[in-house]
């Protein structure tokens, strides 16, 4: 009778994707991705009505200047004034950029150097911007959701594609580039209420992976914590540099993105063309990518965990890399969309694996630079493959650059399946 009543258990934290702090995270990414698509849509097409093609193209390549050159500050940034901060402020200025631009357009018409401008801002912004969304999951979530999350996140990105397309076209025919550009604008703006209103959970020195297991680099992220600006630029440099599972994950990252993104983008082009599919049978093809992608991402947001994660992410990008190679092989439109099919779903596995391991094994006071570098590797280098691509199989032919595009991407699965500490890394349960 005076035995003590023992404590109730503790409830068990909600999954992220039953998580309402994670989902106003999720519709506020989602939100501003869409707004993304539609700004795009309306640049190209205001860009082309303002002067010629070849105008046209440069103001679209623009903003991958400034992304290129300030990427690495903007990851210092995101760890020295935290993710969300950057943000919303990041999303603020977008926001502002884009109804100033319509408001403009709606004045005195299109002209190019605003455009140009506008496409330089954006691109000064989105160097920010992304690492500091890279680092948003690991402030809103446990370490053990971030495969979870990172699934969720995969399936935003497919969803605005899908949606923004559509919606940006519908909003030029209307409204033209005046109208797509105010709807790009007040999406991105309906974002940053959301992110106001998401909790950020702090970061207890238990949260970043343990000491022993990444040997120096562990050792030397204290030394990267602060001083100045530059400093934090090369300490977080020196870091991933010197981990035994960030190092060489980048390196696989890169060699990945390398391979696939010219066969994916301008090597498909020129294939269909080859081919006789037309633009809908390239369209098939990418659809079949975009299926693949999403099934993925939905099996990671409903499963949250795959284990031996280091080996699922070797042997996805080396399987992934045959079938690439495979596309310029097969005659028919029905049998590259299988083969994209099947594309879509191992370059979809390994990238969110990837992209939960930079999360679950970076330092979190160094996740923005982290982010960062991948966010470069991805934007900024992998992009030069597309007009070595092209030019490639003007040289060639389609069929073996795809051997060699697919040859450089399975080079990163050997990297990540023939480095130890690599091989073995696994994700938090």
């Amino acid at each position: 009778m005076t035995a003590t009543l023992p404590a109730p258990a503790e409830a068990p934290p909600r999954p992220a994707h039953r998580d309402g702090n994670v989902l106003r995270w999720l519709a506020a990414y989602t939100a501003s991705m869409i707004g993304d698509s539609v700004y795009y849509i309306a640049l190209s097409w205001a860009a082309v009505q303002a002067g010629t093609p070849s105008q046209a193209g440069l103001v679209m390549a623009v903003s991958a200047v400034p992304r290129a050159l300030l990427m690495l500050g903007g990851g210092v940034l995101a760890d020295r004034l935290g993710p969300r901060r950057v943000v919303v402020g990041s999303d603020a200025v977008r926001c502002a950029a884009a109804f100033a631009v319509a408001a403009l357009l709606f004045l005195t018409g299109p002209g190019l150097w605003p455009l140009a401008v506008l496409a330089l801002v954006f691109g000064a912004v989105d160097a920010v911007f992304m690492p500091a969304v890279g680092a948003l999951p690991a402030r809103v979530t446990t370490r053990d959701q971030l495969t979870r999350v990172q699934g969720m996140r995969g399936l935003a990105i497919r969803f605005a594609s899908v949606v923004g397309g559509p919606l940006g076209g519908l909003a030029v025919a209307l409204g033209g580039a005046t109208g797509a550009f105010a709807l790009a604008g007040l999406l991105i703006a309906l974002s940053v209420p959301l992110l106001v209103s998401v909790r950020v959970r702090a970061l207890p020195a238990a949260d970043a992976p343990d000491a022993g297991d990444t040997s120096s680099a562990s050792a030397s992220a204290d030394g990267v914590r602060g001083g100045t600006a530059w400093r934090d630029l090369v300490g977080g440099l020196r870091y991933i540099r010197r981990h035994r599972v960030l190092g060489p994950l980048m390196l696989a990252i890169a060699l990945g993105d390398l391979g696939f993104v010219g066969p994916l983008n301008v090597g498909l082009t020129l294939l269909a063309d080859e081919r006789g599919w037309g633009a809908a049978g390239m369209g098939w093809v990418l659809a079949g990518f975009g299926v693949g992608a999403g099934a993925v991402s939905l099996l990671l947001t409903v499963r949250g965990h795959l284990p031996h994660a280091g080996r699922v992410a070797g042997c996805a990008i080396i399987a992934g890399s045959v079938a690439i190679g495979a596309l310029a092989f097969v005659p028919a439109v029905a049998g590259a969309a299988g083969i994209a099919v099947l594309v879509g779903l191992l370059a979809g596995l390994s990238g969110a694996v990837a992209g939960a391991l930079l999360q679950t094994q970076a330092d979190p006071a160094l996740l923005g630079r982290v982010t960062a570098v991948s966010g470069l590797v991805s934007l900024g280098f992998a992009p030069l493959s597309m007009p070595l691509s092209a030019a490639a199989v003007g040289v060639w032919g389609t069929g073996p650059v795809f051997v060699v595009s697919a040859a450089v991407c399975g080079l990163g699965g050997v990297i990540a399946l023939g480095v130890r500490d690599l091989r073995r890394a696994e994700l938090p349960r």
